[in-house]
């Protein structure tokens, strides 16, 4: 059990088992921290605080995120070291944190301040969705995040609208138009310090052509938004996007004839690697002065790197294979997930190759109400799972866990 160098956030935990220090170690990864439960949102005879099964779904809260996905690669590695009577044939590490739900603070220091701890030679974890409930994935890392606050405040109060409406400033009218030099009216991103760089030729092919929604539960694909001039699937996976995640001046609900005093929104940033996105805020703020727009604050609220392996690499090879071999069909292999995970910590700190394998999918209703997995994707990552376990202890792996610990080291050494 670790302290969080985060003050005031909750402890992580590491856990091993050394057969024998000659042999390669696979790192595993899970978060047992979950979202609000929401209590009063859930269908009826469904509670977030207990496992229900109806209709082959499994709800409650972190059934999908994150419990119940890493409670199967933990039931599959205890299914495989049964099965080989007490011998993996390989070293294991698992790394919990309880924070991830807020960012994962203390995780990446963590990482730094027990790096020997956790020194291994290949990472393997479950989180995030499938690109379809009946479509078995791998993800290689994930598109980064930056969180903004944009906020402009005259300093008058709030004013009745009619004996000054004209004459003093209305800030949700600055803060309307200043968000209208980002983006355009179909959601298209107009300034290049926030567009995504030249997709790479192995990347578009993975992802240009994959479906993206079409599911009951899911939401109506708008083909004119964003990058409209790429393919779904391009848009989802290869390109950056900014949302308006909230925009808020004066009151709606009971609205009143006076210019508000305030206004602020929040912005969020999804970039896929090659983004500068270290130096957004410092453009933004160059950006907004040159528009005219110096009263206006920026408040940046945190942020993650983007990651992604590549494709080529022996151990996504090695995965896609077993997986194959274990449901007799292929997997659909994502360059980087949509949304936001901590993967830099494992790539970046640890200069592990990553692999993941998501046991869940994009109408899991994780974060809301009726969270929950599907028995089919749990069955087959059960499969999944105990395959790649399995396989990595056969004795003819191990020059290839050697290859691709050697291989992957170089490679970053070199980048």
């Amino acid at each position: 059990m670790i302290e969080n160098p985060k003050s005031d956030h909750p402890p992580l935990l590491i856990s091993q088992r050394i057969e024998d220090p000659t042999l390669s170690t696979l790192l595993l990864y899970g978060h047992g921290d979950v979202t609000d439960g929401q209590e009063d949102k859930w269908s009826d005879g469904i509670a977030p605080w207990e496992l229900t099964f109806v209709d082959g779904r499994v709800y409650g809260r972190g059934t999908a995120d994150n419990k119940g996905q890493h409670s199967i690669n933990l039931t599959a590695l205890e299914a495989v070291i049964k099965a080989r009577e007490g011998q993996l044939g390989y070293n294991v590490k698992i790394l919990f944190e309880m924070s991830e739900e807020i960012g994962s603070p203390g995780l990446e220091e963590t990482c730094k301040t027990y790096k020997e701890a956790l020194k291994s030679d290949l990472f393997l974890a479950s989180d995030g969705p499938r690109i379809r409930h009946d479509m078995p994935t791998l993800f290689l890392g994930s598109r980064g995040v930056v969180q903004l606050k944009l906020a402009l405040n005259t300093g008058n109060g709030g004013r009745h609208s009619g004996n000054w409406g004209g004459i003093i400033t209305n800030p949700a009218v600055v803060l309307c138009n200043a968000l209208s030099t980002l983006l355009s009216s179909e959601g298209k991103i107009l300034v290049d310090f926030l567009k995504a760089p030249a997709m790479p030729d192995e990347v578009a092919q993975l992802v240009r052509n994959l479906p993206v929604g079409g599911g009951g539960n899911d939401p109506a694909i708008n083909p004119a938004w964003g990058e409209n001039q790429l393919t779904d699937g391009e848009r989802l996976y290869g390109a950056n996007t900014l949302e308006i995640l909230g925009l808020s001046a004066g009151r709606t609900d009971k609205p009143v004839g006076a210019i508000p005093e305030s206004a602020e929104a929040i912005l969020q940033l999804r970039f896929v690697k090659g983004t500068d996105w270290q130096a957004v805020e410092k453009n933004l703020r160059q950006h907004l002065n040159a528009h005219g727009f110096e009263g206006i604050q920026i408040q940046f609220m945190g942020g993650y790197a983007a990651t992604r392996l590549e494709p080529s690499h022996p151990w996504v090879s090695f995965v896609a294979q077993s997986a194959e071999n274990s449901l007799g069909q292929a997997v659909h292999i994502l360059p980087n997930l949509g949304g936001t995970i901590p993967n830099h910590c494992f790539s970046d700190v640890l200069n592990l190759p990553t692999v993941w394998l998501p046991h869940s999918y994009a109408s899991c209703n994780q974060h809301a109400p009726d969270e929950h997995l599907l028995e089919t994707i749990i069955e087959q990552g059960l499969k999944l799972a105990a395959g790649i376990l399995w396989d990595l202890g056969e004795p003819k792996e191990q020059a290839f866990k050697q290859t691709t610990t050697t291989t992957h080291r170089t490679a970053t050494k070199a980048e």
